[in-house]
């Protein structure tokens, strides 16, 4: 039982490493998303968005991916997520790409943890697949918030141009 402990704490511990050198590394990594984003046929619409801003939002994301992953609620990223959904709508992005972005996001931080991490040891291994399961935990919960606060915003807009239909 000592002995699944430690292995257990070892994993942890290597999750954790991971973590903070994803922080650690946050402008680089936040920087190349940008670029995948601008160039991806996906994401055409993102152009409407201003870069700055988009590489703001993916930096407090990977800048403080430990708290993002462990210490905030499902309510935080709730919150976040809608408010970048509504901001997307009113930027005419459509939702599509909205979740391809958030792909995108996910999937660099896959590429950059698979990149660091050395296969042949085994706790390694497990380190890494913890974080890739939080990772994924996440990021599902960010798509949902986002299409949620996307409807929000799409729902806010058919009953605008309703009551304006009916004044005018």
């Amino acid at each position: 039982m000592k002995t699944a402990t430690l292995g257990r704490d070892a994993v942890m511990m290597l999750s954790h490493r991971f973590v903070r050198l994803i922080e650690d590394r946050s402008d680089a990594l936040a920087s190349g998303l940008l670029h995948k984003v601008q160039r991806s046929v996906r994401t055409e619409a993102f152009r409407k968005v201003p870069p700055d801003e988009l590489k703001e939002r993916v930096y407090e994301i990977y800048r403080h991916l430990g708290e993002w992953l462990l210490d905030k609620s499902e309510a935080d990223i709730e919150q976040r997520y809608t408010q970048i959904g509504t901001r997307r709508a009113a930027q005419g992005v459509p939702l599509s790409q909205v979740i391809w972005a958030i792909i995108l996001t996910k999937d660099n931080l896959w590429e950059f943890v698979l990149d660091e991490s050395y296969p042949d040891r085994p706790v390694e291994i497990f380190g890494k697949q913890e974080l890739l399961q939080l990772l994924d935990q996440f990021f599902d919960r960010a798509i949902h918030a986002a299409a949620v606060g996307y409807e929000w915003a799409a729902e806010a807009k058919v009953r605008t141009e309703s009551k304006t239909r009916k004044a005018g």
